[in-house]
């Protein structure tokens, strides 16, 4: 299976499992419910987005949380099944998860935990360290460690003795996983609450001991100039990825907005902003 036929199942799964139809009630007129009715141009570009896709319209109900879930878990099957399929690029046990796997559960932020465990009971405590440290990202990639066996399957690399001793790659020095990547999944982008995605990758900046993770953050919003909302600026997320840029470009191309076409084409020269089937060989680096 190619990167294309992966990328065509994941936008049919969107396409079935969460675009909706509605229709607002001031005016009766029907817009897709990935785009935001207060705005002309977020209408304009979810309808194009949806005929070039060619998804039927759906009026059945479906709740906020639902389409938060199952953008979560489709997001996380492709990039599962993508890096499967270029796993020579990346060799390793991979854990994918998105049931809210706190990062304390990995080895770079364990001591987390233990930081919790006695915030609770120290109010003085609490309030130096804050609230919020322990974050549960959206999809989380970890990687499992390796056995001495798996080190040595070409020739003899390491023996028993204290060289190599405390890197957690290696099994006999730590048993849980390296968290390899964080991934925030916003459907739409629609207020502040968003900007939780910032905050939550400055605390597995500053919080961690070891390595950085990969950061990123998956969108469907129509509108280029709420993406850059987070994808302008450096420092916390690596980089957006949007469901279905290519055929944002086309649909915001067909509606004419100039405006919003500059403001795409700056993310993407900026290197701010990629399409979905980028996200993989990105998470292989």
């Amino acid at each position: 299976m190619t990167i294309e036929a992966l990328r065509k199942l994941y936008l049919e799964r969107i396409g079935s499992e969460i675009v909706r139809i509605r229709k607002d009630k001031s005016n009766k007129n029907e817009y897709p419910n990935f785009a935001d009715v207060g705005s002309k141009s977020s209408i304009q570009f979810a309808w194009n987005i949806v005929n070039e896709l060619g998804y039927a319209k759906d009026y059945s109900a479906i709740n906020e949380q639902t389409v938060g879930d199952f953008f979560e878990e489709i997001t996380k099957d492709f990039i599962q099944q993508a890096l499967d399929l270029i796993s020579h690029l990346r060799p390793g046990r991979w854990k994918y998860s998105t049931d809210a796997t706190a990062i304390s559960k990995f080895v770079q932020y364990e001591h987390l935990a233990e930081w919790e465990a006695r915030s609770k009971k120290d109010k003085t405590l609490s309030s130096i360290l804050g609230v919020g440290y322990v974050v549960k990202p959206d999809i989380v990639i970890g990687r499992f460690p390796v056995s001495d066996e798996e080190i040595n399957k070409n020739e003899i690399v390491v023996e028993n003795s204290d060289v190599a001793g405390l890197t957690p790659l290696r099994e006999r020095n730590h048993k849980i996983p390296i968290l390899h990547a964080s991934i925030s999944c916003k459907w739409t982008i629609r207020s502040d609450r968003s900007q939780n995605a910032r905050t939550e990758a400055l605390n597995l900046i500053r919080n961690r001991k070891g390595s950085v993770p990969h950061i990123v953050a998956v969108t469907a919003e129509p509108l280029p100039y709420r993406i850059s909302t987070l994808a302008f600026g450096t420092g916390d997320l690596d980089c957006v990825y949007h469901f279905a840029l290519p055929e944002l470009r086309r649909a915001i191309e067909t509606a004419g907005n100039d405006d919003q076409l500059e403001t795409l084409d700056m993310m993407v020269n900026g290197r701010r902003l990629r399409d979905i089937s980028d996200l993989p060989f990105d998470l292989a680096i």
